[in-house]
């Protein structure tokens, strides 16, 4: 559980405001980066490893490093650099001279699903923390939050735990097919169940409200 305290002259409409330009950002930013492979190659190579030397040189000071959150940020970008990877790497195989994609493997096409499997398991690991090192309550984040460990930690974490082990579908994903209108080549998980959907999205906003600095 946590308190926020707001910056200095901060306002409810201006973090409304943040959160919304945030938002937005975030979305436009997905739409390019998922419809076109350079774009997409810039937005999962190139600019992580350049914020990366920016974050742990220049901004040093201000970069929030508690385990948790570099693992999160570096595991996800892991996920969509695979996956960029799994929607365009192809060649020819030099004895047969077919042609070859690496979107044909299924083995190849469930690395999303352990993707998603890892980060689940990385907040599971830190809601157990969380809940033993900060059962009598502390400030976290340079002041930002207030954070209290308890009962709630434990069973959210078995409850990741249990939405770890139920992700299914692992070998049904697949690589939507090019058109004229959409030449994204997404992916589609048609055995992702939607009630797991929502009890997924259930136990990631416990976590937040758990465990995240605000």
């Amino acid at each position: 559980m946590f308190t926020f305290n707001y910056a200095e002259g901060a306002s409810a409409l201006s973090v409304w405001g943040v959160w919304i330009i945030v938002f937005v950002a975030l979305f436009s930013f997905n739409e390019i980066s998922r419809r076109w492979k350079y774009a997409g190659l810039f937005s999962f190579l190139v600019l992580p490893i350049f914020l990366s030397i920016l974050w742990f040189t220049v901004l040093s000071d201000t970069t929030y490093t508690v385990w948790f959150h570099l693992a999160k940020v570096y595991s996800s970008t892991a996920g969509c650099f695979g996956f960029w990877f799994i929607r365009h790497l192809k060649g020819k195989n030099k004895l047969t001279g077919e042609e070859w994609r690496l979107a044909d493997n299924k083995w190849a096409l469930a690395f999303p699903a352990l993707i998603l499997a890892i980060n689940i398991m990385e907040a599971v690991a830190r809601d157990f923390q969380v809940g033993i090192q900060y059962q009598g309550g502390e400030i976290l984040a340079d002041q930002a939050m207030y954070v209290l460990g308890g009962s709630w930690n434990y069973m959210n974490g078995i409850a990741g735990i249990l939405n770890m082990i139920t992700i299914t579908g692992w070998f049904g994903i697949y690589i939507r097919k090019k058109t004229a209108r959409d030449g994204s080549r997404d992916m589609l998980w048609p055995d992702m169940l939607w009630f797991w959907i929502v009890a997924y999205d259930l136990w990631n906003f416990a976590y937040t409200y758990n465990c995240l600095p605000g």
